[in-house]
């Protein structure tokens, strides 16, 4: 059973949220809070898979409790609820930490598969709306570069981790990575765990914007150089 925690000050939020994720049979609503500063605390002791939470709440906002919960629960994956077009808070969410978002007045059927592949450490976030975030994150990182040059990529990534980390940035999942790379979906996962360590990033979300960061993926998400397929490992 997925173990998952609703957030919202809005009692009506919660309850709809909790009806849908509750007709689910592989998922369990273990709790609810009323803002940021509670769901921190639950997590703490309720230590739920995923947390639902809304962005904008009292006392401690969605955005500053991720950033709590990611610290002092690594083994919790956040989904914020947010407005459509809420560009600001969609990339402050994935800075915090969260695998994803979900929109406030979108479909609910789509709430609780979204539930399942945060819970599997997949991003939940819509390609066009990643295809921004990355432009946002590229110009930032322009500034922190000389002249045109890719960043400097941390030392000790392995041949296949850096093929790894380009099909991550250019959108892949790990089944088809495994498939591009003929690997073993485990082994991909474990190229993952490796990479997410070494560039001390949260999720595959921050991952993937680090690749964009080094070059390793062009604006089109294409891998640069295409990714070879042989049997390095």
């Amino acid at each position: 059973m997925i173990r998952t925690l609703v957030v919202d000050d809005q009692s009506l939020v919660r309850a709809g949220v909790r009806v849908v994720l509750e007709s689910a049979p592989d998922i369990e609503v273990v709790g609810e809070a009323v803002d940021g500063f509670d769901a921190v605390r639950a997590v703490e002791r309720l230590r739920p898979h995923v947390v639902v939470s809304d962005a904008r709440m009292p006392r401690v906002d969605g955005i500053e409790a991720t950033r709590r919960i990611v610290a002092g629960s690594p083994g919790t994956q956040v989904l914020i609820l947010t407005r459509r077009d809420d560009e600001e808070t969609i990339y402050a969410a994935l800075a915090a930490g969260a695998i994803g978002f979900l929109v406030r007045d979108g479909d609910p059927r789509v709430i609780a598969d979204a539930v399942r592949r945060a819970a599997r450490g997949e991003p939940v976030l819509g390609g066009p709306v990643l295809a921004r975030v990355v432009q946002r994150a590229r110009r930032a990182f322009e500034a922190e570069r000389t002249g045109n040059r890719p960043g400097p990529e941390p030392a000790g990534l392995t041949p296949r981790e850096r093929d790894v980390l380009a099909l991550v940035g250019a959108g892949l999942s790990n089944q088809e990575i495994a498939a591009r790379l003929h690997l073993g979906v485990t082994t991909v996962k474990t190229h993952i765990v490796a990479l997410l360590d070494k560039l001390g990033v949260r999720n595959r979300v921050q991952a993937g914007i680090y690749a964009h960061r080094l070059g390793l993926v062009d604006d089109a998400f294409h891998p640069v150089p295409p990714i070879s397929t042989g049997p390095t490992r």
